[in-house]
């Protein structure tokens, strides 16, 4: 067993448990704590420290959660391997200048959609009502009470510089992404920064996506005339070896919350998709870092774009689920490799989001107010979730429950022999709208039935009698 030694700082403006989640961590990568070594219990360490049991639980959940230790039942914890995880962060500058010589999810039901079932558990759907309408006034009023001629005026084909650089603050300290302002272009949705992305990396790609996966990114890359090909997920996400199987120049990746399976990628994955992306001159990673923002046990997971020192990792996010729907703000973060590209052959197309509604957003995020809404909206959204695990108790028997560690839905897997229509048509039948895995899959593959339930847009009580509903049919 590894014995540590370390001290902790109190006042230090880092909590005791991060702080021992990170030296774990720096050990591990610097290669001082070895694959297969034991680490000391939750127990031990917190007597030799001086703290709570909880706060090294907390430490070792967020370790847990990232690939770096494993979980043995009756034995502890233990290093994962993390295979050349240094050779691809220290390459030297002279090897990269040899190679270098996501209406779907960012909306929700329709209205008429919800008006057909008595109860909807939509994965898309969020809650509104802890949405700071009275904040978002007084910033409107106050900018176009005391702004100038200049908002009215056209702006920089990328958004404001303003608000790119409270993005670029906003996303370094919440995902650990590294960028400049320069980096960011603001857009209304993914939609349109994926047709941006085209132009920018060219027509005639071979992508390589998830399956099951985000349907509409999906079509938008069929639109694209790429050749979209799909890979198998294990539990890690996806398989790096059916890239080079299938020979192609891009991913796209959702490696902190995948849709609709929820897999958090390891740490150790990332690392294996970093090295592929690395491996070739004009390969790279497209990031779509999706509810990255609603995860409810440790702090959030960083990034892929976080660990990319060979510039290979596109970033794309948005505010709109965070936020609101029709926000509609959108940001994407180019490598500097592909930023020239960008400006020498799309710089002349236009900001598609008002400057008004930048200012209104900067202004929000810049003054503390998005970091008190979400935290306000974390709080609600998991006493949410834990109703509905409260609620699926029963199913356990007949269904596996996966899918809870971030996002607004959980994942309902049949144990036996059922037809994904079936458990479809017999929700149908108790005024309950659920979803299938298959509206998510491009290729169908052989596995159980499988049923996606949301919890974003659904009151606590809408939860309980929703899942009543379900109980009477499924059970």
């Amino acid at each position: 067993m590894y014995d540590m030694t370390f001290e902790l700082h109190a006042g230090g403006g880092k909590c005791l448990y991060e702080q021992i989640y990170e030296h774990i961590k720096t050990e591990i990568k610097d290669g001082k704590l070895l694959a297969g070594e034991r680490l000391p219990s939750t127990r031990s360490l917190a007597d030799y420290l001086q703290v709570a049991r909880s706060t090294v639980e907390y430490a070792y959940e967020q370790l847990l959660s990232e690939g770096y230790i494993e979980s043995q039942p009756y034995r502890g914890y233990f290093v994962c391997a993390m295979e050349e995880l240094f050779n691809i962060e220290e390459m030297s500058c002279g090897e990269e200048a040899k190679r270098s010589s996501a209406e779907g999810r960012e909306g929700g039901s329709t209205s008429r959609e919800r008006e057909s079932w008595e109860y909807n558990f939509s994965p898309h759907d969020i809650d509104m009502s802890g949405f700071p309408f009275g904040v978002w006034k007084k910033i409107t009023k106050n900018i176009l009470t005391y702004g100038n001629s200049e908002l009215f005026a056209r702006g920089e084909a990328q958004g404001d510089y303003d608000l790119r650089e409270t993005i670029s603050r906003y996303l370094h300290s919440s995902r650990g992404v590294n960028c400049d302002p320069e980096q960011i272009i603001v857009g209304a949705g993914n939609d349109y920064l994926l047709m941006l992305l085209e132009k920018i990396l060219g027509r005639h790609r071979r992508i390589a996506m998830e399956n099951p996966t985000y349907m509409r990114t999906y079509r938008i890359f069929q639109s694209f005339a790429y050749d979209v090909v799909t890979v198998e997920m294990d539990e890690n996400g996806m398989r790096t070896d059916c890239l080079i199987k299938e020979n192609v120049n891009a991913a796209y990746v959702m490696p902190s919350h995948q849709y609709p399976m929820g897999i958090v990628m390891p740490i150790g994955r990332r690392i294996e998709l970093l090295k592929w992306a690395a491996g070739g001159e004009n390969r790279f990673l497209i990031e779509d870092d999706y509810d990255s923002e609603f995860r409810y046990y440790g702090k959030p997971i960083p990034a892929l774009q976080a660990s990319d020192q060979q510039g290979k990792v596109i970033y794309i996010g948005t505010f709109s689920k965070a936020i609101a729907p029709a926000i509609r703000i959108s940001f994407m973060v180019l490598p500097r490799t592909l930023l020239e590209r960008y400006l020498e052959n799309c710089s002349f197309y236009s900001c598609t989001v008002s400057r008004i509604d930048q200012r209104i957003l900067n202004e929000f995020i810049r003054d503390g107010y998005f970091e008190r809404h979400l935290n306000k909206m974390r709080k609600i959204y998991r006493a949410k979730q834990e109703r509905l695990l409260q609620c699926l108790e029963p199913f356990k028997e007949r269904f596996i429950v996966s899918g809870e560690t971030t996002g607004l839905h959980l994942i309902l897997t049949a144990k036996g022999k059922i037809a994904e229509e079936e458990l479809l048509e017999q929700a149908k039948e108790a005024g309950v709208k659920v979803y299938g895995l298959s509206d998510s899959m491009v290729q169908m593959s052989p596995r159980n039935a499988a049923v996606l339930l949301g919890f974003g847009g659904l009151s606590p009580e809408q939860i309980t009698e929703g899942v009543k509903r379900l109980q009477t049919v499924w059970l």
